[in-house]
């Protein structure tokens, strides 16, 4: 049975907690929520989409191409497709935002892959989630594309690659259709 993104789910790991508001092809909106010790793994790049916080409550510190942006409570922090950014709760209390990607491509199903590493517990320490399976299921949903800044776009792309043949021989497909379908 297919992830229902309309209830939470929280990552073990970087204790940040998802919900779908609505998902259009114009845009997907989100509730996300990020415990005072929660986190953004890595610094990464939206390749086709902007990504907007509206945050409802906290502090959210968005460092945008090595500058950075404080929103508070009422406030919007924009992040333009193809800039680098990372995100952080910027207090001890609670942060949550309404994230809006646009547009919304297939992100939906990006966020079921990801939903279902969660709930099966098929998690990586440091990032919350087995990054080869959600390489392989994003080469699947190459629209709604996120890569870590730390890799170059060619060499992102070659390891991606490699994890969705890897992924096929594996027999994640099954994952993919378990997670979305």
């Amino acid at each position: 049975m297919a992830i229902d993104l309309y209830q939470s789910f929280t990552n073990p790991v970087t204790k940040e907690t998802f919900r779908c508001l609505s998902s259009t092809e114009e845009a997907y909106v989100m509730e996300w929520i990020v415990q005072p010790d929660g986190y953004v793994p890595f610094e990464h790049v939206h390749v086709h989409q902007d990504e907007i916080f509206h945050v409802q409550q906290g502090e959210i510190r968005v460092v945008i191409n090595h500058r950075e942006q404080i929103g508070t409570s009422g406030q919007t922090v924009t992040v333009q497709r193809g800039v680098r950014h990372i995100a952080y709760n910027n207090s001890p209390e609670v942060l949550a935002c309404i994230v809006e990607y646009k547009p919304g491509l297939d992100i939906f199903k990006y966020f079921q892959c990801f939903g279902g590493l969660t709930h099966d517990r098929d998690i990586d320490r440091k990032y919350g989630i087995n990054i080869p399976k959600m390489m392989y299921f994003m080469k699947k949903n190459a629209k709604a594309l996120a890569r870590p800044t730390s890799v170059p776009g060619p060499i992102f792309n070659l390891v991606m690659n490699i994890f969705y043949v890897a992924g096929s021989l594996a027999g994640w497909e099954r994952l993919y259709k378990k997670y979305t379908e």
